[in-house]
């Protein structure tokens, strides 16, 4: 059984890799690049899965709850990601990678009898990423 809890926070990022020239920055990320960053209001979505426990219910919500907001929420909400989140300052601050960082920090301080099975955003309208826990590609990109 699988149980998806939502979240939402505000955030503000600038697209832009080192690795890029300014003008192919530009090109590659448009709007996203622009200087100052810009911000969204993402929702994150959290499943977990597992068997169902003796009191009918697969976790405690409030529990699963906690963590969610000691590991993701109370470092992104009204954040500038680039900035603030320490995993994402060498990275790209695409929702991808935000994506990773989630998961990582939710894994680390996983203390509940579930598997953490899907981590998933969305940033706007149009662009929703999914990340599953058993996805054999783990690695970030820069």
């Amino acid at each position: 059984m699988q149980l998806t809890r939502r979240y939402r926070f505000s955030a503000s990022h600038r697209l832009d890799s080192p690795a890029l020239t300014a003008k192919q920055n530009r090109q590659l990320y448009g709007k996203c690049n622009y200087p100052y960053g810009h911000g969204h209001d993402y929702v994150l979505s959290v499943t977990v899965e597992g068997g169902i426990r003796p009191d009918g219910q697969l976790v405690d919500r409030r529990a699963l709850d906690a963590i969610v907001t000691k590991q993701v929420l109370d470092r992104v909400d009204h954040r500038n990601l680039n900035v603030d989140v320490p995993e994402l300052t060498q990275l790209v601050a695409t929702t991808e990678n935000l994506a990773l960082v989630v998961r990582e920090a939710l894994l680390a301080d996983w203390n509940l009898p579930v598997r953490l099975a899907k981590v998933r955003i969305s940033e706007t309208d149009r662009n929703i990423f999914e990340l599953l826990e058993d996805s054999a590609d783990r690695g970030r990109t820069q």
